[in-house]
């Protein structure tokens, strides 16, 4: 499970300008230049990379051959967020590389914004919210930017003309009744059907359950993540599954992904390295879903290697039934000061399982394997690119996590990017109360952040138990949401305990409040900087923060544990009893642990459906009002580094060497023309 940064808005700078000199890796001061370009909603920073220069040649190398390996899945991921995808990205990028007309025109200037938009979200739709983009350019404009392109770069079908093309595109691109949202979760409604992911054709919401029913045995103790790497289809009237896997669906980019893989086998750090890149290459190459537990087994276990990777289909916030899981790829290697903190965290997580305010029949016996570090990632690709989570705590699979532990990492020189391009940028005079909780948040707020993923992806995600013969999927659309919430109040419990100041996590038993008036804020008011107007909240995170604030608020008021004011006709958030707050806490982690751990679906839906989804619109109009002035950009994502290989004369490597001056449009023009292997269809 990955958790995207808690308090973003935070950490977002402030540009005057609609980019940045993006070929320049140090601005003027003779600093590292984090900012990059910013458009629409959006502002793109890079990351550096501290301490690879220091790692020997063998790993550099290992590095690079897994950066490879992650980029060639790219395509993937374009495709399984919507059948067009493809088709649309290749046209526009097509116009952009050949476009012979006047590029100052505010039309063309509109397409740009609508293809950088494209590239970041892996589609057209909202790579967070979900909704479709609205083009700022017409259909005429479109039309006459496509017949002024050579024909023989544009994605036409087999025997397609131009004109049959864009009869076909157009609905899909300016049409807001079709394909409007990536992922639905509006309860009543068919969420396969009023969704544009691509992991479903032709079947309906009851026929994938009743499909994946069928197959489930109740008596089964480790059953595998069924429907995990596959599309379900209906062909000739029968219901089958497309897997992903080498002569499959997805072969093309998947043999690529394999090469890679077989090339950074060569130079493992260890036998047991070694060992989890060949079992990930023969689930590759089979498609077959025990041998993928089996590879998450061996990956779990491999605790001595300095170099770690996830590469594979891996998260399934993209299926609307959380069953499904997207493309993404992470290359990173451990940061050793950092990790003191997370490994402290795991030394303890028998303590704080056994501390915890659950019920004792829905906690672990034995907390086993519970690994956590910190990281520096090398590359970011797939699902975690160009926006990326922060935290990440693998495998999902409940019966691994029991059974063989877990790994759980923050990934630091992310975060660190966030925090540095974030300095001055006045979000916090704006929507925080007063100079007391602005104290705690400017003095504790980046420390605190941290610790609070540390505890959410380590301990959080690895915690509790489901009761024999729950099935893991009984939650259904209502899954996500609740294991986010759980995860976030473990941390949130356990920010305030005085164990966390007794390890040395903490510097003393005040600093919890920078986290606690950070997140309730959030998830009472400025995330709603997110949402369109008139719309829900939809997706997992931005639910589970606003279920967890709005319940405290709620459950508080009586003894006006949290309130709202007004002042200046502003609305605030003021927390007047922070320890209160922690009570409060610790009964609705009992509860959605419970909900969890029972697979109770009814209880799910309504806790999230009463304190999740709804948006109050005065509260969200006067958020948008404030936050508009501000010139930010609520979303962020990064380019990444670039990695070179040197040789000698004789063609030995020597080094690997890493750049940090790749603009945004020119990262993605080469990953699409050197990491492009599938087809515009994929059937």
């Amino acid at each position: 499970m990955k958790n995207f940064l808690i308090v973003s808005l935070l950490a977002t700078a402030t540009l005057g300008s609609t980019s940045c000199n993006s070929k320049k890796e140090m601005n003027e001061n003779n600093e590292f230049n984090y900012n990059v370009e910013q458009f629409a909603d959006l502002q793109i920073l890079r990351y550096k990379v501290p301490g690879f220069e220091n790692l020997d040649l063998k790993q550099k190398e290992l590095i690079y051959y897994l950066t490879e390996a992650a980029l060639e899945g790219r395509d993937i991921l374009f495709d399984q967020n919507g059948k067009y995808n493809l088709r649309i990205r290749r046209m526009l990028e097509a116009i952009y590389t050949q476009y012979p007309g006047d590029k100052n025109n505010e039309e063309y200037k509109q397409l740009e914004t609508y293809l950088k938009r494209v590239w970041f979200s892996n589609g057209i739709h909202h790579h967070y919210g979900s909704d479709k983009f609205i083009p700022g350019f017409t259909p005429e404009f479109l039309k006459s930017a496509i017949v002024s392109v050579d024909e023989q770069t544009l994605p036409l079908a087999n025997g397609q003309t131009v004109d049959e093309f864009c009869a076909e595109i157009f609905p899909v691109i300016f049409d807001s009744a079709v394909m409007p949202k990536r992922v639905n979760q509006a309860h009543g409604e068919d969420l396969i059907l009023t969704s544009a992911g691509n992991y479903y054709d032709g079947v309906t919401q009851a026929e994938a359950e009743a499909f994946y029913d069928a197959m489930k045995n109740p008596a089964d103790t480790t059953p595998v993540s069924y429907g995990l790497n596959s599309r379900l289809v209906k062909e000739n009237g029968e219901i089958v599954e497309k897997v992903w896997k080498v002569d499959g669906m997805y072969s093309p980019a998947i043999e690529k992904v394999v090469y890679w893989l077989k090339k950074a086998e060569g130079v493992a750090e260890n036998e047991q390295q070694k060992a989890v890149i060949q079992k990930l290459i023969a689930y590759y190459e089979t498609g077959d879903l025990r041998t993928f537990d089996e590879y998450a087994i061996l990956w779990v276990k491999d605790l001595d290697s300095r170099i770690d990777f996830v590469n594979g289909f891996t998260e399934t916030y993209g299926d609307p039934l959380g069953m499904k899981a997207s493309w993404e790829s992470l290359v990173n290697f451990k940061d050793l000061e950092a990790t003191q903190r997370t490994e402290t965290i795991s030394n303890n997580a028998q303590w704080f399982e056994d501390n915890s305010p659950v019920s004792p029949e829905f906690k672990k016996d034995e907390v086993k394997g519970v690994s956590a570090k910190v990281i520096t990632a090398a590359i970011l690709a797939g699902d975690l690119y160009p926006a990326t989570a922060i935290g990440i705590n693998l495998p999902n699979a409940n019966w691994i996590r029991a059974d063989h532990g877990s790994k759980s990492v923050t990934i630091g020189n992310i975060t660190d990017a966030y925090n540095k391009a974030a300095h001055g940028n006045g979000f916090g005079d704006e929507f925080i109360y007063s100079a007391t909780e602005k104290e705690y948040v400017d003095k504790y707020g980046d420390l605190t952040g941290d610790l609070h993923t540390d505890l959410h992806e380590c301990l959080g995600h690895g915690s509790g138990k489901l009761l024999p013969g729950v099935d893991p999927d009984a939650l259904k659309a209502y899954g996500s949401t609740i294991e986010e919430a759980r995860a976030d109040l473990f941390g949130l419990y356990y920010m305030a305990d005085p164990k966390l100041v007794e390890l040395g996590l903490l510097p003393n038993d005040e600093a919890y409040k920078g986290e606690y008036y950070n997140f309730l804020m959030n998830g009472l008011m400025t995330q709603l900087v997110r949402i369109e107007p008139g719309n829900n909240i939809e997706e997992s995170h931005m639910r589970n923060r606003q279920l967890i604030a709005r319940w405290v608020y709620e459950k508080g008021q009586p003894e006006n544990v949290v309130e709202m004011v007004k002042r200046d006709g502003k609305t605030y958030v003021v927390v007047n009893d922070y320890e209160k707050v922690r009570e409060l806490f610790g009964e609705l982690l009992s509860e959605i642990q419970r909900i969890k751990s029972t697979g109770d679906v009814n209880a799910a839906r309504e806790i999230v459906e009463q304190y999740a989804v709804k948006v109050d619109p005065e509260l969200h109009a006067e958020v948008l009002d404030r936050y508009r002035k501000l010139n930010l950009s609520p979303y962020k994502g990064f380019v990444n580094p670039v990695y070179e290989l040197v040789t000698d004369k004789n063609g030995n490597i020597t080094d690997v060497v890493v750049t940090y001056n790749e603009g945004y449009a020119e990262q993605m023009l080469r990953y699409s023309k050197d990491y492009s292997s599938l087809p515009s269809i994929n059937e």
